[in-house]
C-alpha cells in the first residue's frame, strides 16, 4: 500500500465554518472551527445511538461502531449501508437480524468525548484477544511516523478541537481519519477495515488523543498489537494495555516517546539525537494542551 490511503481534507467547506471572534488584543479575527452535527445509527430497523460527528465517512464510522461495541462479528454478512444526509441518518443491514438487547442493558459511559459508549461484554471478550507477540516496532518506524502524521494536511492542524487516527504499517501511515471524538475516528478505522477485508497483521495504531481505556479495548478489539499517541496515558488503559499484553507508547513527540507496556517489541535502531525536534509549525492551532484533549 502507499502512503495515506485515505487522508484527511482540510479544505472541504462541510467540516469547518468560520466564525468571527475577538483575539487577546481586542482585535476582530476570523477563525476556523470544526461542525458538529448529529448521525443517528441505525441497526437494520432497531435505533442504536445518535452521535455527534463532523460527518464524513459515515459508512465506515457506523460499521465500525457497530464492530467494536460487538453488535457485529466478522463472520457478519453486510448487505447494504443507506446514509440519508438530510435526515442524519444511517442505517446498516444485514443478511440476518442481529440479537443485541442485552448488549443495550449492559451499556455504561465511558471518559470519550460525545457519546463514547463501552459495552460490558467487551471486557468478556477482552480476556480472549491474543496479540500477535511477534510483532516488532523500529524505533525508526515510530520517529518517521510522527513525523509524516504531524506534517500532513489535516483538521487538527487547520482548526483543532479534533482528534486524529492513523492506522500504520512500519514507518507507512495508511489510513488517516479524524472526528470530535476519540471513539469515532477509531471506529472510522474499524469500518474501513471490515469493509476493505484488510487485517490487524503488521498493523500499528496513532492517535493524537489520551490513552484511555476505552482507547484500549478498541485497539485490542481490532487485533493491533501497538499502540501510539503524542498525549499521555489514563492508569486504566496502562493497566488494561498490560494484562493484554499491548505495547502502549505516549508522549510521542520529536525524539521522545515513553512506552508503559509491551516494551519488548521495541527494536531501538536509531539514535535519538539524529531525530530532528518537532517544529512549533507542525503543532496544532487553536487547541487545547494535547493532554488535556
Amino acid at each position: 500500500m502507499d502512503e495515506f490511503t485515505l487522508a484527511p481534507d482540510p479544505d472541504d467547506r462541510r467540516l469547518t465554518e468560520e466564525v468571527r471572534g475577538t483575539d487577546h488584543t481586542g482585535a476582530p479575527v476570523d477563525t476556523r472551527v470544526v461542525v458538529e452535527r448529529p448521525l443517528t445509527l441505525f441497526l437494520n430497523s432497531r435505533e442504536i445511538v445518535t452521535m455527534m460527528t463532523i460527518g464524513d465517512h459515515p459508512d465506515h464510522l457506523a460499521v465500525g461502531y457497530l464492530l467494536n461495541q460487538a453488535m457485529l462479528g466478522p463472520e457478519d454478512e453486510i448487505t447494504g449501508i443507506d446514509y440519508d444526509e438530510d435526515l442524519d441518518v444511517v442505517v446498516v443491514r444485514t443478511a440476518v437480524e442481529t440479537d443485541f438487547e442485552d448488549k443495550l442493558a449492559k451499556k455504561t459511559l465511558t471518559s470519550g468525548c460525545a457519546q463514547g459508549t463501552v459495552f460490558g461484554d467487551m471486557m468478556e471478550s477482552f480476556e480472549r484477544v491474543r496479540l500477535d507477540p511477534a510483532a516488532r516496532l523500529k524505533t525508526s518506524w515510530l520517529y518517521a511516523l510522527t513525523a509524516k502524521i504531524n506534517t500532513a494536511p489535516s483538521l487538527y492542524l487547520a482548526a483543532g478541537a479534533i482528534h486524529g487516527c492513523v492506522l500504520c504499517e512500519e514507518d507507512r501511515p495508511l489510513v488517516y481519519m479524524e472526528d470530535v471524538g476519540r471513539h469515532n475516528a477509531i471506529d472510522k478505522i474499524a469500518g474501513w477495515m471490515f469493509r476493505n477485508r484488510v487485517g490487524p497483521e503488521g498493523k500499528i495504531f496513532y492517535t493524537t488523543g489520551r490513552l484511555t481505556s476505552e482507547m484500549v479495548l478498541k485497539c485490542v478489539a481490532m487485533g493491533i498489537p501497538i499502540l501510539i499517541s503524542r498525549s499521555g496515558f489514563t492508569a486504566w488503559g496502562v493497566e488494561l494495555a498490560r494484562q493484554a499484553n499491548l505495547t502502549l507508547i505516549g508522549r510521542a513527540r520529536g525524539q521522545r516517546f515513553l512506552c508503559l507496556a509491551g516494551a519488548e517489541r521495541l527494536v531501538y535502531d536509531i539514535d535519538p539525537a539524529a531525530v530532528p525536534g518537532e517544529a512549533k509549525r507542525h503543532r496544532r492551532k487553536g487547541a487545547e494542551a494535547d493532554d488535556a484533549a
